[in-house]
């Protein structure tokens, strides 16, 4: 049960207005005030009580677009950091789990793509492959995935070593089912 009264003003104020973002890019078909590509008004037209942030270079209202486009934005950060998360700890508590050559090998590509700078490495892989919201979400992903490998398989090294996954392995489990059980401990 989350204890409300312990978090802290500053990250009330956050959540808030995170959850407000989020919300307005949900509805932004109901809440903005013109369509995604309607042209409104004239170009680069400045603040009013009709364009609350203005118009570009063709016309369209800011705030309309900024809505709709949250929308994208919001859905690629999210597949990125769940392929960026499951792909870490998956790949961690394997190497963890198997040991040896396996980790030594994982861990050291791991190495090699966090010697890169990330940003970088991205810009180059995204210029020679397609340019669409999937390669983003996949460099995305694999890029950040790096961390939580590390992450991952520092904390599955400690794990590995308790009573319980020896016991597995000596009773037959499965590397499967010892490598989840690991991740997911009351499933």
């Amino acid at each position: 049960m989350i204890n409300f009264k312990r978090i802290p003003l500053g990250a009330w104020i956050g959540l808030n207005l995170t959850g407000l973002l989020v919300i307005g890019a949900l509805f932004a078909p109901w809440i903005a005030p013109h369509g995604y590509g309607e042209i409104v008004g004239d170009v680069w037209e400045p603040m009013s009580s009709a364009h609350w942030l203005g118009t570009d270079n063709l016309g369209r209202d800011l705030l309309s677009r900024m809505m709709y486009g949250a929308r994208i934005t919001i859905f690629i950060a999210g597949m990125a950091t769940a392929l960026s998360f499951s792909l870490g700890a998956i790949l961690g508590f394997t190497a963890a789990v198997l040991g040896g050559l396996v980790d030594m090998l994982m861990s050291r590509v791991v190495d090699l793509l966090m010697a890169i700078p990330t940003l970088i490495f991205g810009l180059v892989v995204l210029s020679v492959l397609p340019t669409n919201n999937v390669t983003l979400i996949l460099v995305m992903g694999v890029l950040s995935s790096t961390r939580v490998y590390r992450l991952s398989r520092a904390v599955a090294a400690d794990i590995n070593a308790m009573d319980f996954v020896e016991a597995a392995k000596l009773r037959g489990e499965g590397l499967g089912w010892i490598i989840f059980r690991e991740i997911l401990p009351n499933a």
